[in-house]
């Protein structure tokens, strides 16, 4: 005799996102023999029970599809944990022949990837050094040089380094305008201070030439300096977050358990950061004998840190909206200083203006950055502290 079918069973309801969302009760037991919940619902996610390498696997993808607390008690379970290790018991799998036997649980080991975090920082420091040894119009070369080998540094980290994506999300899973973005804001840190405080004087009268301060347009090595040498504390703590929210989830008995302990490790991981790009700022200043602007940097790497964490963990939506809209506000910072001097149009640059003159032209991107890092700060406690977050996907550690 055939088991009945769960309504709705071959065509779940979805979320936006794409998610399979199990609503649906399941088929009432009878002490006659009647349907298997668990059953009818390894039937529903076969490819999740297949695929899966461990019970968290399972656990984490039946939350995604949203499976809480409360339906795994409608299954005579007490928490998701324990359903998805009946699950991954029960389901038939080929150990043998499987993908993912024997190295989806084998870390990849190296310096290699952590070492490629360090190339965007050594390219600035000699693109800098060139910069202190260069002279007249070579100055302009040599800075345009810097700037286009420091940007293939970053896009390199990002793309193949241990804060890259790939690293991470599932097969087909884009991260639609996160690089691009980023590297205009370190653009911006190195040349958009200078630009917006020249303009506002009613200038630039030159092209920037390198020249800290007192030129036509001043560039600010000590901010890009840090930045880029903050990618290697930035992936360690990545890494460290990783490995340490997947051992809380393979000891936590619920999600919400799970979500109790991961957020204390996103906030010290947070903080940890920035302690260490507070440290290099200071350690720059020094060396390059030139202001540091704390304000100014920190929240642009706390964005910049909360995006790619975000990132890495298959959430792309939110950084790249967070930090196009840290970018729009500071272009159109700039533009309206610019679009003030036609005629008529005055008004357009009376804000950029009062906050420029009153706290100088670092608050424009304070501000900016500030409020796209709070977003993302309070969407990253609830994001990253989710056990869908933190899946294995093969190769991940």
């Amino acid at each position: 005799m055939r088991s009945p079918e769960v309504p709705g069973a071959e065509h779940p309801p979805l979320t936006p996102a794409g998610h399979v969302l199990d609503r649906t009760p399941p088929p009432a037991v009878s002490r006659r023999g009647g349907a298997d919940p668990v059953k009818v619902l390894m039937r529903r996610h076969r490819d999740l029970c297949e695929r899966a390498v461990d019970p968290l696997e399972i656990a984490a993808g039946l939350e995604a599809h949203g499976v809480t607390d409360r339906t795994a008690a409608r299954f005579r379970h007490r928490d998701v944990f324990s359903l998805a290790e009946e699950m991954y018991a029960r389901v038939a799998r080929d150990t043998e022949t499987s993908p993912h036997s024997g190295t989806a649980d084998r870390p990849r080991t190296g310096p290699g990837p952590f070492l490629l975090t360090l190339l965007p920082g050594a390219l600035c420091a000699a693109g800098i050094a060139g910069l202190r040894l260069a002279e007249g119009r070579t100055r302009l070369t040599v800075t345009a040089a810097a700037v286009l080998a420091v940007a293939l540094g970053v896009r390199a980290v990002l793309r193949r380094g241990p804060l890259s994506a790939a690293r991470h999300r599932a097969p087909g899973t884009r991260t639609p305008g996160t690089r691009a973005w980023t590297c205009w804001l370190l653009g911006y840190a190195a040349l958009g201070d200078g630009l917006l405080g020249a303009a506002v004087g009613g200038g630039p009268d030159g092209l920037p030439d390198g020249t800290a301060a007192g030129g036509p347009w001043p560039l600010s090595t000590t901010s890009v300096l840090a930045l880029t040498l903050a990618l290697a504390p930035a992936a360690c703590v990545a890494h460290l977050f990783a490995v340490r929210a997947r051992r809380r989830l393979a000891v936590s008995r619920g999600l919400d358990e799970f979500a109790a302990s991961a957020r204390p490790l996103l906030l010290g991981a947070f903080a940890l950061f920035l302690c260490a790009l507070a440290v290099l700022l200071a350690v720059c200043g020094a060396v390059l004998h030139e202001p540091a602007d704390q304000a100014r940097i920190l929240t642009l790497g706390a964005l910049l840190l909360l995006a790619r964490l975000l990132t890495v963990h298959g959430s792309t939506h939110a950084p790249a909206v967070a930090l196009g809209a840290a970018a729009t506000a500071e272009v159109t910072a700039q533009a309206s200083v610019f679009a003030g001097r036609l005629p008529g149009c005055d008004p357009l640059a009376v804000p950029v203006d009062t906050v420029v003159t009153a706290w100088g032209p670092g608050a424009v991107p304070v501000l900016a950055c500030g409020a796209a890092a709070l977003a993302l700060l309070v969407h990253a406690t609830r994001a990253l502290s989710r056990a869908s977050a933190h899946a294995r996907t093969e190769g991940q550690p």
